[in-house]
C-alpha cells in the first residue's frame, strides 16, 4: 500500500525552509509557501503562480495539500447560512454563518460527530469518527468568511467553536486553529472575538489557563444541580458542578477572560423558580460575565419541548431579581436546523 503524502499545511515553516534548502532554493521560498497556504487559502499547488512551474510540480510530488470542500449550503428566511462540509476522505460536518446588523458570527465545528452524548444535543447521538485537524478547522472560518463577503459584503466579526463535537477534547488542534486564525500571517483576528464553548471537561479548563490563552470561554451548563445535569449531560457525572466551579475560577485567575454561562430552557425540567435560584447560586460563584438564556430548539430523538413565553419571562424576572446578567438569546436558523443543538448533517441540496 502506498504510504500517503504528507500535508503540506502540517509541516513547520522550519520543515518547509529545510526542504527548499535540500532542494537548492532560497528561503523565501518557503514564506512564499505560507502565504499561499494561510493567507491565500491556496488549495492547489499550481495556483502558487509567484512559484516556478517545475517548483510547484516538485511540490506536488512531494506533499497533498487536503481540504474541505462545500458540500451542501442551506439558506434560512432570517439570513443564517448552514454549510454542510466534506473532508477529504468523505466525512461530513457542519459550520453556520450567523448574520446580525453588527456582526457576523461563524459557528464552527470541532470533531467529526462526538462522544459526550449531551441528551437535547442532535450531534451527541451521531457517532464520533474522529478530531478535525487544526488545518480543516481553518478552512471552515475561511468558506464562512467568503459566504458573509458574498452575501453581506462583510467579513466575520467572531468567531463560536459551538458547532459539532467537544473543543476542549480536541484541544491541541483548536488551539491550533485559533493561533492560525489570529495570527497576522493568517487572518489576523483578534482571539477576543473567538469563543470556544465546552460541556465542561474540567481538566482541560484549567489547561486553558495555565496555557494562558486569549479567547473567550463559554460553559454549557444547562442545569444548576448535579442530579438534574447529569440527566441530560452525561459528562457531569464525571465533571460535576463543583469542579467546574473550581475550574472556571481557576481559568479566570490565571487569564482574566471573559467567561460566559449557557442555559438552554426545557420546559418542566429546568426552568422552574427554584432552578433560577439555584443558577443564581452558581453565577455567584464563577467570574462569569453574562448567563445566556438560550431557546430549545427540538431535535427528533429528546422529547422536550421550550416554555411558554410567560414563564421565560417569570425564570428571567428572577435572574433580574437577584441581579445575574442574563440576556434571552433568541435561536436563529431553525427552519434549516442550524439552530443551537440542531446540527446533525441534515443539510439538503445546494440552493
Amino acid at each position: 500500500m502506498q504510504t500517503p503524502l504528507p500535508n503540506i499545511r502540517h509541516q513547520s515553516p522550519e520543515d518547509l525552509r529545510s526542504f527548499f534548502s535540500q532542494l537548492g532554493e532560497k528561503a523565501f521560498r518557503a514564506q512564499q509557501v505560507q502565504e499561499w497556504l494561510w493567507q491565500k487559502h491556496a488549495h492547489r499547488f499550481e495556483d502558487m503562480s509567484n512559484l516556478p512551474k517545475s517548483l510547484r510540480e516538485t511540490l506536488a510530488s512531494q506533499f497533498s495539500l487536503p481540504a474541505l470542500t462545500t458540500d451542501a449550503t442551506q439558506f434560512s428566511a432570517d439570513g443564517t447560512v448552514k454549510s454542510r462540509f466534506k473532508t477529504v476522505e468523505g466525512h461530513l460536518i457542519e459550520g453556520v454563518l450567523i448574520p446580525t446588523e453588527d456582526r457576523k458570527t461563524a459557528c464552527v465545528s470541532s470533531q467529526i460527530g462526538c462522544s459526550l452524548s449531551c441528551k437535547f444535543c442532535a450531534t451527541g447521538y451521531m457517532e464520533r469518527k474522529r478530531n478535525l485537524h487544526f488545518d480543516e478547522i481553518v478552512d471552515q472560518v475561511v468558506l464562512i468568511n467568503q459566504q458573509s463577503e458574498a452575501s453581506f459584503e462583510q467579513k466575520l466579526t467572531n468567531i463560536v467553536f459551538m458547532g459539532m463535537g467537544e473543543p476542549l477534547l480536541n484541544y491541541s488542534n483548536v488551539l491550533k486553529a485559533i493561533e492560525k486564525i489570529s495570527s497576522p500571517e493568517g487572518l489576523h483576528m483578534s482571539p477576543r472575538r473567538i469563543t470556544v464553548s465546552t460541556a465542561g471537561v474540567a481538566k482541560q479548563i484549567r489547561k486553558l489557563g495555565e496555557d494562558q490563552v486569549r479567547f473567550k470561554l463559554a460553559l454549557s451548563l444547562h442545569a444548576a444541580n448535579d442530579a438534574k445535569r447529569n440527566t441530560i449531560m452525561p459528562i457531569n457525572e464525571t465533571n460535576n458542578i463543583k469542579v467546574l466551579v473550581e475550574a472556571l475560577n481557576y481559568f479566570y485567575q490565571k487569564t482574566g477572560n471573559e467567561i460566559t454561562l449557557e442555559y438552554i430552557l426545557f420546559k418542566n425540567l429546568n426552568d422552574s423558580a427554584k432552578d433560577a435560584e439555584e443558577l443564581t447560586r452558581v453565577f455567584r460563584q464563577v467570574p462569569a460575565d453574562l448567563v445566556n438564556i438560550i431557546e430549545y430548539n427540538s431535535i427528533d430523538a429528546f422529547q422536550f419541548t421550550k416554555p411558554d413565553e410567560a414563564e421565560v419571562q417569570r425564570f428571567m424576572d428572577i435572574l433580574a431579581a437577584n441581579k445575574v446578567n442574563a440576556r434571552l438569546r433568541r435561536s436563529r436558523g431553525k427552519d434549516i436546523d442550524a439552530a443551537c443543538g440542531q446540527l446533525a448533517n441534515k443539510a439538503g441540496a445546494a440552493l
